[in-house]
């Protein structure tokens, strides 16, 4: 057989109601590493479980957590512009 990565099992949970679109039966549960995986097949929601069953929500992508960002390079045809007051342009002193 080939070798990749391991096939993990889905099934669906009868009875459990999605906690986003709270439709029924259509929760699929999976282990990942012995940590348990659940989503909506209905609408996509998706989180894992801790050690007593209670629902950790994935992080939301923010601009300070994603690393896949990155700043664009600049422009090597862009040039700075300065500007400098106008002497012309003085206000009268009081």
């Amino acid at each position: 057989m080939s070798e990749g990565p391991e096939v993990r099992k889905r099934r669906f949970i009868a009875g459990a109601v999605c906690p986003a679109c709270s439709e029924m039966d259509k929760i699929q549960m999976w282990d990942e590493d012995g940590v348990p995986h659940r989503e909506c097949v209905g609408c996509g929601y998706a989180d894992t479980l801790d050690a007593r069953g209670n629902s950790v929500p994935k992080e939301l992508p923010t601009r300070v957590n994603i690393s896949a960002l990155k700043p664009k390079a600049a422009d090597p045809k862009v040039q700075a512009v300065q500007f400098f007051p106008n002497p012309k342009l003085k206000k009268p002193s009081e």
